[in-house]
């Protein structure tokens, strides 16, 4: 009788959320999947010994797991869930109301009667933590904190007496169940990985791997890829080079396998699926015997297309194609390769969910066996792949989807002629390989790296790691060990593939500023391990999402006297303001230490002014003023100035103008121009002349009213404030794009505005 051997792959990931150099993670991700997820669906197999499944863990997370379980993860969300809520801070209330609530509604807040009440409450105050604060008083939030863990623990954790216990309680929580919950954690996720090796030593699991840090392994190798897998994709305006990169992802995360579970895998799901033919020779090379990508990657290989009826079934010659297993061979390389079917995979991450648990288990088995049927009545073995990411979609099925799982393992074990295998053990009893001797390049979403670049945040992320990689090669010589090993380290970080994931078009969260800030921060850490400054550029977001904060134009000519000790109202009336949004990013590596810019012109000078949120900063900080001068509808700025101020404790600021064309400063503390004044007391002052930047204030021509037409032709100034500590940058304004100024009279400054 001829077998369908159904593969069911789990890919379990989740970005690296440390930072190296601070060791604070700035996001939850790792902890709560941890609870939630990973334990649970190894442990579900022990109720049904023939179900083999094959699990995917990205190096990056077991290192972070392992973190985590060990106690020396500094988690300031956990830190605020454990704190006492008498004891909180503002800040760390609305911290709270902004973060302890992201969970999904339905199946996660709404099964706890109390964290929905509050929930509510939260919502009904616009969902804004300033507002809702007021409406939560310290026993809000100490239940807010309890349930805010409990809902995403493990289903077999809920089972435990004392968490039952607590359930039971549903409110009115003390500070020793809080501690409890706490501490509990860390018992529960050292229970994570011991339950994985149990099972891959028993035979019931198979473990694979992915590239270390997840990084897309085609355009590491090359990000010329992405033009050959889209032909006329806009690319990167700096070639990234770098196959020895993606070698060392993929032989990191082999060796991390080994040491954590003592046995080196044999089977890759690169991340994202992305395979190209020199990340095969890559793989086999280091000893990898199978690699697993999507149908779409199969299908232009082959030159069809795998469309389906209005039932989801493919017609016998394409499934034929699909449901087996392929032996690429091309050189010297050889590489077995299984390819998921996307539409059965997708009915699990996305559909089911919403069907009760059993029939949505009796619709996959029907699916799969249907799927198979063309290969099967011809006496022939069948392979249906189902591979999908093992974590984010429980929050969308009633208790993490556990009676689901229940029922279709339990079908799959009790299925006559099916056989749930391990994609090792597949390959071990397959006899009728399919071959192939070229792969097109791609991904698993669409067959092409679109998602990772093209659109112009993606490509400028890939030039900003393209300078950060070619600065490394360069200082890395003159660095010692250590100074190299965080670097190298902080750079393999940045290759992953997940801070591209919510630049460009396709993908946003509330959490977009959040990756933003993180990959940047890894890339500034490259620069300061090798000790050099990190470019200008990385003070800035990449993304352009958000919410925006105020802005108000200049309408009149300014003429402050620059002293940096009083702000007189009226000297500064009329100037462009750019007001901070605090309510982003608080509490997880965000500082905030400028509340305000205000910046203006009269008809000779540039005036600028930075009020610090509270009183400027006690440790030593350099303050940088960027400041273009741009002509109407020209290609690059006509001149770039810098204004780098150094402060000292004890010592008067030391400072400097200087053109990024010119070798030389313009203008110097020690030897300062009349027509420069700086000033740092209670706030920060300058002004410089415009002659300087080449540019003087204008008149329209006659017969252009002044107005929006004049705004689109006349020059302009562009600037931009940033502090730096530990020549890192820690708070900008703007935090997005710059503060334009426009050069005109002062009559027709007021009509624009007016």
């Amino acid at each position: 009788m001829p077998a369908l051997r159904v593969i069911v792959l789990w890919h379990q990931h989740q970005p690296f959320y440390k930072d190296l150099v601070t060791g604070e993670y700035r996001l939850p991700w790792v902890r709560l999947h941890a609870l939630k997820d990973y334990y649970g669906m190894v442990k579900l197999l022990d109720e049904f010994p023939n179900v083999h499944q094959t699990f995917n863990l990205v190096p990056s997370l077991i290192l972070q797991i392992q973190d985590y379980a060990a106690g020396t993860a500094h988690d300031p969300f956990l830190k605020v869930a454990a704190k006492p809520a008498k004891d909180l801070t503002p800040n760390e209330r609305r911290f709270a109301l902004q973060y302890l609530f992201q969970a999904n509604p339905v199946n996660m807040i709404a099964r706890y009667p109390r964290y929905h009440e509050l929930w509510e409450r939260f919502r009904g105050a616009g969902d804004s933590p300033e507002r809702a604060e007021k409406y939560f008083q310290p026993q809000d939030f100490t239940d807010l904190q309890v349930l805010s863990q409990i809902a995403w623990f493990d289903e077999f954790f809920l089972d435990d007496p004392d968490v039952a216990a607590l359930i039971k309680k549903g409110r009115g929580f003390s500070l020793e169940d809080q501690s409890f919950v706490v501490t509990r954690q860390q018992a529960l996720l050292g229970e994570v990985l011991p339950a994985h090796a149990a099972a891959a030593q028993q035979g019931r699991i198979e473990i694979s791997t992915s590239p270390f840090y997840h990084p897309i392994l085609p355009l590491v190798c090359d990000t010329n890829m992405g033009a050959v897998s889209t032909p006329g994709l806009p690319l990167p305006a700096n070639r990234f080079l770098h196959p020895e990169d993606a070698r060392e992802q993929l032989r990191r995360g082999l060796d991390l396998h080994q040491q954590t579970f003592g046995v080196r895998p044999v089977g890759v799901w690169p991340s994202e699926g992305s395979v190209s033919e020199e990340v095969l020779t890559i793989a086999q090379s280091l000893g990898v015997k199978w690699m697993a990508t999507d149908e779409g990657v199969l299908g232009r290989s082959l030159g069809i297309n795998f469309a389906r009826d209005g039932e989801g079934q493919l017609p016998s010659q394409s499934a034929e194609k699909l449901y087996t297993i392929y032996r690429y061979e091309s050189g010297s390389t050889e590489m077995h390769l299984i390819f998921r079917d996307h539409t059965i995979s997708d009915l699990v991450g996305f559909v089911y969910s919403g069907m009760p648990a059993q029939d949505a288990a009796s619709h996959l088995i029907h699916n799969i066996k249907q799927a198979a049927q063309p290969i099967l009545s011809q006496g022939r073995d069948a392979v249906v792949s189902i591979i999908l990411d093992g974590e984010n979609a429980w929050e969308y099925y009633p208790r993490s989807g556990r009676e689901f799982l229940r029922c279709f393992c339990d079908a799959l074990q009790r299925e006559s002629g099916v056989e749930a295998v391990t994609v090792s053990e597949a390959i071990a009893r397959h006899h009728d390989f399919g071959k192939l001797t070229s792969l097109v390049p791609g991904s698993w979403i669409n067959a092409n790296f679109n998602v990772w670049i093209g659109a112009p945040e993606d490509n400028r992320s890939w030039d900003y790691l393209y300078h950060a990689r070619n600065f490394y090669a360069q200082a890395a010589p003159r660095a010692n060990d250590a100074q190299r090993k965080l670097a190298f380290e902080e750079l393999l970080i940045a290759e992953g593939s997940d801070w591209n994931w919510w630049y460009g078009p396709e993908h946003h969260s509330a959490n977009d500023r959040d990756f933003d800030e993180l990959y940047r921060k890894h890339l500034s850490n490259v620069y300061q391990a090798l000790g050099a400054v990190p470019p200008d550029y990385l003070a800035q977001p990449i993304s352009g999402g958000g919410i925006r904060p105020e802005f108000t134009p200049q309408t009149h000519y300014i003429h402050p006297h620059i002293t940096g000790e009083v702000v007189r109202y009226f000297e500064w009336m009329g100037a462009a303001v750019y007001t901070a949004d605090h309510r982003a990013g608080a509490m997880h590596g965000k500082q905030f230490l400028v509340d305000s810019v205000h910046a203006g012109i009269d008809e000779s000078n540039l005036y600028g002014r930075l009020d610090f949120a509270g009183k400027p900063p006690e440790m030593d900080f350099d303050l940088v003023v960027n400041v273009e001068s741009w002509a109407a509808e020209a290609q690059r700025p006509r001149r770039t100035l810098r204004l780098d101020v150094q402060v000292e404790a004890g010592a008067p600021p030391s400072w400097k103008v200087s053109s990024v064309d010119e070798e030389n400063p313009l203008a110097t503390s020690e030897g300062s121009s009349e027509e420069v004044r700086i000033a740092l007391l209670r706030n920060f002052e300058f002004k410089l002349p415009l002659a300087w930047l080449l540019a003087t204030p204008v008149t329209p021509p006659v017969g252009n009213a002044a107005g929006k037409a004049t705004a689109l032709t006349t020059t302009l100034l562009r600037l931009r404030f940033s502090l730096w500590q530990n020549r890192l940058p820690v708070d900008a304004l703007p935090l997005e794009g710059w503060i334009e100024l426009r050069l005109l009279s002062e009559p027709d400054l007021m009509a624009l505005a007016f």
